[in-house]
């Protein structure tokens, strides 16, 4: 097999990785348009959504730790060609149930995030291995960003069903040099995935997403959503116990309990619920109709340009963090951009009354995102053992979307709690939810403050694994 240049490695990489982000919010601006083009009821067509985020959440901790066992580039390419299948379905599919079961096969690429970190430690230089992942993450957090302001001009422009006919293209380009040119894992881990802890955390996740996402149309107060959350407790408490006395846990739970492992899930929890509630209300409060008396009716591709400060801080602030790493360390990173999110909350709860306005707002939380998300990545990737780097950060990426689940249920009950004749919300409630994303942002900022500062270049304080089996190094 041809040897590959890190170069090459990193684009496969963040071209997955920058898809699947990408693939998590193109098609929410243009989720009225299915419906209407499907035939479907609202309630049915918000499973298109709910449906990708519990997949995501069930397969990026597991396929990370499979990754850990099984190779981390045959698993890469086994979940690229899920998300290929999973874009061609969602393209063909004649009806939302068929979309649905497309968008679950989409949620396999969470564990794109985790493998492409885990390849990263395996294959580039220890030199290299920071600045990487800054940049990666910076191209995940872009992605996002991508998908809000690209969704308008494809749909109008050509068809929804492109959102997904353009991924397969480039997915299917991505498995063609992934197969060719990506090594496999220098790093190997003896045992086996343990398939209890494994269907337990599946069982508690969806338990839990799965109310947080549906409590709107549900009822906070119906027998569904409680009989949901005490399974959701029920579960978590029978994983732990099992992870505990499992000689071959899914996620060693040492590992999260390790200091900077522990503080930097909690400033994740807290930054993605602020994080994935912008991502989800501003769009709709910029697209209000002026009448309302805020709002200034903007239609999904104006509406995509006002949210592109966001995309463009949040892909050079990844960047930039690279770079700062080094000199600053990721502890500060991560409290610079928890405090940027809470800084631009915070001017939202305030002005929020013309376009210049909320393209400050924008491009402030932008910052912040690509500060958080590349410090994250780092404080965790430097902190456990390297049989654990799937499974960990993995587990980050799941801890901020259970974060971005409960901001979103929150501020949704702010903002719709109290409706206008019209049907649409009053000033207030916004208001209310920016005020509310403030202080959990801010909270964000002092959980990163008690993440434990390390030496650059110092050992990982992480648990030995003697599991790991090492292939000899590679020349680089």
């Amino acid at each position: 097999m041809p040897r590959a240049s890190t170069r090459l490695t990193f684009a496969v990489l963040a071209t997955g990785a920058g898809v699947f982000s990408m693939l998590q919010s193109l098609i929410a601006p243009a989720l009225p348009t299915v419906q209407h083009a499907l035939h479907a009821s609202p309630s049915t067509a918000t499973w298109v959504m709910t449906a990708y985020l519990l997949s995501a959440s069930v397969f990026t901790p597991i396929l990370g730790r499979v990754g850990d066992l099984a190779g981390r580039k045959r698993t890469l390419v086994a979940v690229l060609l899920a998300v290929l299948a999973g874009c061609l379905v969602a393209a063909l599919a004649p009806n939302i149930g068929i979309l649905i079961v497309a968008r679950v096969l989409q949620g396999v690429g969470g564990a794109l995030f985790p493998l492409s970190f885990g390849i990263i430690r395996d294959e580039f230089a220890p030199t290299r291995v920071s600045g990487s992942i800054s940049n990666l993450s910076a191209v995940i957090a872009a992605g996002g960003g991508v998908g809000m302001v690209a969704a308008g001009p494809i749909v109008s422009a050509l068809d929804y069903r492109w959102l997904f006919w353009i991924p397969v293209a480039i997915v299917a380009a991505t498995v063609l040099i992934a197969l060719r040119y990506i090594p496999e894992s220098s790093e190997r881990t003896e045992g086996k995935v343990g398939w209890t802890g494994a269907v337990l955390l599946s069982g508690w996740l969806v338990a839990l997403l799965l109310p947080l996402s549906q409590a709107g149309q549900w009822g906070w107060g119906s027998a569904k959503v409680l009989g949901l959350f005490a399974a959701a407790l029920a579960l978590f408490a029978v994983w732990l116990v099992a992870e505990t006395r499992s000689r071959t846990p899914l996620i060693d739970l040492r590992v999260l309990r390790l200091p900077a492992v522990r503080t930097t899930n909690t400033a994740a929890l807290l930054f993605g619920a602020g994080m994935y509630s912008i991502w989800s209300f501003l769009p709709g409060f910029v697209q209000t109709p002026a009448a309302a008396g805020y709002g200034f009716g903007a239609g999904v591709t104006e509406s995509g340009l006002l949210m592109l400060p966001m995309l463009v801080a949040m892909f050079l602030s990844g960047v930039l963090a690279g770079r700062l790493e080094p000199r600053v360390g990721a502890k500060a990173l991560l409290t610079t951009g928890a405090a940027l999110g809470a800084l631009a909350c915070a001017f939202l709860t305030l002005w929020h009354d013309a376009r210049w306005q909320i393209g400050v707002v924008a491009g402030l939380f932008g910052l912040g995102i690509g500060l958080a998300f590349a410090s994250m990545a780092n404080l965790i990737v430097g902190s456990v053992p390297v049989a654990q780097t799937g499974a960990a950060t993995g587990m980050n990426a799941n801890i901020r979307t259970i974060g971005g689940s409960i901001g979103a249920a929150l501020t949704s009950v702010l903002v719709t709690g109290r409706l206008q004749p019209s049907g649409l919300p009053y000033a207030s409630g916004y208001t209310h939810g920016w005020a509310l994303l403030t202080l959990l942002c801010l909270a964000a900022a002092g959980a990163a403050l008690l993440v434990p500062a390390r030496r650059q270049g110092s050992p990982a304080e992480a648990p030995t694994d003697p599991g790991v089996t090492r292939a000899p190094a590679r020349v680089r």
